[in-house]
């Protein structure tokens, strides 16, 4: 490391301008990954709290695409064959409807959920009582007791609590009994319920072909959101381009220093340094240059993040900072070690100019 040192002190302009680049790259990849991961919490946030360990769809014969929560409409003789199945110890029936709520001064969307008292700590126990998450409540400026309409029908605030989303709707809870009668009067005066949370560890390919229905795991209840499995994936493949992006400059700019130090290598070749040592010299070199670019990166991302936290859906986590940084790194490892194997490879003379 001490000739890789002296050419970081000699060269200053050079590695601050590849550490520049470095950390602009890392503030897009850092950025756009808390942008996803708030935006993928206010989709499915809701989703991913259900009880139990699938969620049951209805089939319809018409319906393609596969589970959809659109397109579910569970009937109560379904929810009984699913909870005299073998191996079943518990069946939620959910009801989900977007529709909005309102009071004498605001109004807004929400995602009605018909839950059963059983559900969670936060849904209501009677009728005509209402559970609402924190954002819908701080959009309606209401409080426990207060008065809420929905469709026309008045509820009184039970509780309020969760950061619950369903597709970019704040999530309202009210009893199953409540929400069979809204479903009715909007239209569907036969549903029971969309979906059924299942608990237990029957045959599930089984039980899905006796009932009719689709049993589906995390990853298949989430693609049931068509609203995610488009946004996500857009999401996702501009990060991973970013990624791809990320890879190919911070090779580029390696390869060109490389070939920049080509005759320093030689020298040290001819004075017989090993190809191990020069592989360690330039990859600790080119390591450090990344971690004060991805450093710096990664801080401008966290002071954004805050900021841009009070008025977007923004996610601070490891996984949308620290797991970017790692990957940055190590694909501007990876350049900087494919830069290096023109030179560490080449005849010391060669690399000199001896055969001019």
């Amino acid at each position: 490391m001490f000739v890789a040192l002296r050419d970081l002190r000699f060269a200053r302009g050079r590695f601050i301008l590849i550490g520049s680049v470095v950390a602009l790259i890392t503030v897009l990849v850092g950025f756009l990954s808390g942008l996803t991961g708030g935006l993928a919490n206010q989709n499915i946030s809701a989703v991913v709290s259900m009880p139990g360990d699938r969620v049951v769809f209805s089939t319809p014969e018409l319906v393609e695409s596969g589970a959809s929560f659109s397109d579910s409409d569970v009937t109560e003789d379904q929810a009984t064959a699913w909870a005299d199945t073998e191996g079943v110890t518990a069946v939620e029936p959910i009801g989900i409807t977007q529709t909005r709520v309102e009071t004498a001064d605001a109004r807004t969307s929400i995602a009605l959920f018909g839950v059963e008292p059983s559900y969670a700590d936060t849904a209501p126990t009677d009728s005509n009582m209402i559970a609402l998450a924190e954002p819908a409540a701080a959009e309606l400026g209401v409080d426990v007791g207060d008065k809420v309409t929905v469709a026309g029908h008045e509820f009184t605030v039970e509780t309020i609590g969760g950061d619950w989303w369903y597709s970019h709707t704040a999530v309202a809870q009210i009893t199953l009994t409540d929400w069979q009668h809204f479903a009715a009067a909007t239209g569907n005066p036969d549903a029971y319920a969309t979906v059924l949370a299942v608990s237990g560890n029957p045959d599930w390919e089984a039980a899905d072909a006796a009932h009719g229905t689709s049993a589906e795991d995390l990853v298949g209840t989430l693609l049931a959101l068509s609203a995610f499995r488009s946004e996500i994936g857009s999401l996702l493949l501009m990060v991973g381009m970013l990624f791809g992006i990320s890879g190919l400059v911070i090779g580029a700019f390696f390869t060109v220093w490389t070939m920049q130090r080509k005759g320093d290598v030689a020298v040290l070749k001819a004075l017989g340094a090993s190809t191990r040592s020069l592989v360690k010299d330039s990859l600790g070199q080119a390591l450090i240059v990344l971690l004060l670019g991805i450093g710096i990166g990664l801080a401008v991302v966290v002071g954004l993040g805050l900021l841009a936290g009070q008025a977007l859906p923004f996610v601070l986590s490891p996984l949308t900072t620290l797991v970017p940084g790692a990957i940055m790194t190590l694909l501007g490892l990876a350049g900087a070690a494919f830069a290096l194997r023109s030179v560490t490879s080449a005849d010391p003379l060669t690399a000199l100019g001896s055969n001019r």
